[in-house]
């Protein structure tokens, strides 16, 4: 059974850095595509980035410059580096497989303070 846990949100003041983390546990890690996405009350689940079996990767225009998507496929671990944050990037942030697993993970909240 496939098993999500992201972690490493929090709280940080605009402007600031947060480096979110994704272990996977029930796939062979190292063959999937994987995907950070976000959502924010009262809003729709949104893609944020995504990075291949092969570490390409691809960032929404939204977050590109700030967002970073990396994975060590050793430790079975997806991670999205959040820098220059803003008080709009306050979100729940999940990562998912590609496609999408269907059972997503609880997410990691992030709060930005202005």
């Amino acid at each position: 059974q496939v098993h999500l846990v992201e972690s490493g949100g929090g709280l940080v003041q605009a402007g600031g850095s947060l480096r979110l983390s994704c272990a996977a546990s029930g796939i062979n890690f190292s063959r999937n595509d994987m995907a950070w996405y976000r959502q924010a009350p009262g809003r729709k689940r949104t893609f944020l980035a995504r990075i291949t079996s092969d570490g390409f990767t691809l960032v929404d225009a939204s977050v590109k410059g700030r967002f970073t998507v990396s994975r060590d496929n050793a430790k079975n671990t997806l991670y999205l580096q959040l820098n220059s944050l803003k008080p709009e990037d306050a979100a729940v942030y999940f990562c998912n497989t590609l496609p999408n697993f269907p059972n997503w993970g609880q997410g990691t909240q992030v709060t930005v303070s202005s």
